[in-house]
C-alpha cells in the first residue's frame, strides 16, 4: 500500500486499511473490497462501472460504503477507487504529500 499514512489493521475479524483510526477500505472476503465513498461518489461509480460494484447493504450503503468486485476489474480502476476512498479519510497534509 503506497498511499501515505495507510496502515493495515483489522475490523470485526476482517482486514482493513486506514489512515489513523479512519477506515477507507476493508477486505471482507476474497475478490471483494468495501470502500468509503460519499453518496455522490458511489452513485457515479455505480453509473460508470455497472457490474463492478454495489452499494453495501443497509445504512452503510446509504452513507456511501460500496462493495467493489475486483477479480476482473482493470488495475487502473481499482487504483483510482482506492485513492478516492483514501482521500476521503486522509488529512490534507498527507494528501499534499501524495499530489
Amino acid at each position: 500500500m503506497s498511499l501515505p499514512g495507510a496502515i493495515e489493521s483489522a475490523h470485526f475479524g476482517k482486514r482493513d486499511f486506514r489512515v489513523g483510526k479512519r477506515i477507507f477500505m476493508s477486505l471482507p472476503e476474497p475478490g471483494r473490497a468495501v470502500f468509503k465513498f460519499t453518496p455522490d461518489q458511489q452513485r457515479f461509480l455505480l453509473e460508470t462501472e455497472p457490474g463492478l460494484c454495489n452499494a453495501a447493504p443497509g445504512g452503510w450503503g446509504i452513507k456511501g460504503w460500496t462493495s467493489v468486485y475486483f477479480t476482473d476489474a482493470e488495475e487502473d480502476i481499482i487504483g483510482s477507487v482506492m485513492e478516492t476512498a483514501w482521500r476521503n479519510v486522509a488529512p490534507r497534509d498527507l494528501q499534499q504529500v501524495e499530489a
